[in-house]
């Protein structure tokens, strides 16, 4: 009986370390299927990260528009350069404003137009508001008034120069407030087209700030423009 009761005992003794192996094994092999969940996970925050970027708010709209008035009074004031005498260093500065916002009023046209929203015209004199059912014109943060357009139209040579970097520097400032405005509102520039348009108009413009204070310095005090 000793010997039947060693030999049951080694041989469950046997099974117990197979069984053992065997789950272990079991679970080895299950290590990986653990790792293919992430990418199915990424997947899925990348496509809600994807529609994200569609949304838009009536902030963003108000944004577009309201910036194609504000881009339009810009090419009219840098328009007058090649005709009122400027010199070569704000034909310049004038020739790159109006190319790089020509291109940014046709995107904002077209942002506004694949989302069926109103597409506004640039008008330079502001953008068209209405209240108690009458249009009204609107002037964006910066904008020149009727007045100091006419002034910066009737200056020839440095006088025009001089206008027009004042004038400039103000009308660039009011659209780096309008980026500002936009992003402090909750829930606004979410959609990419619109953040990235924003935040090039700020980066863009806040440079072109400082290189306009210099060359006016340089009008005003005779500094060299380093």
């Amino acid at each position: 009986m000793r010997s039947s009761c060693s030999t049951t005992s080694a041989l469950f003794l046997i099974l117990f370390a197979v069984t053992a192996c065997a789950s272990g094994t079991r679970a080895e092999h299950q290590k990986p299927a653990q790792v293919t969940i992430a990418p199915a996970t990424s997947a899925r925050v990348a496509d809600t990260s994807a529609n994200t970027q569609h949304t838009y708010t009536a902030a963003d709209i108000h944004f577009m528009g309201g910036m194609i008035s504000h881009h339009a009074q810009a090419l009219v004031m840098a328009g007058w350069a090649a005709s009122h005498g400027a010199s070569p260093s704000v034909l310049t500065l004038s020739e790159r404003i109006i190319n790089a916002q020509q291109d940014e009023i046709a995107a904002m046209q077209k942002w506004l137009r694949d989302r069926h929203q109103p597409v506004p015209e640039a008008n330079p004199h502001g953008m068209m508001m209405k209240m108690d059912g009458m249009e009204h014109e609107m002037l964006m943060p910066g904008m020149l008034t009727d007045s100091q357009l006419k002034q910066l139209d009737q200056g020839r040579g440095k006088e025009f120069d001089r206008l027009f970097l004042t004038f400039m520097i103000q009308h660039h400032r009011g659209a780096v407030t309008m980026v500002k405005d936009l992003f402090d509102t909750y829930g606004a520039a979410q959609d990419i087209t619109v953040f990235k348009l924003a935040s090039d108009i700020n980066a863009d413009q806040t440079t072109e700030i400082e290189r306009m204070q210099k060359m006016l310095a340089s009008m005003i005090f005779g500094a060299d423009i380093p």
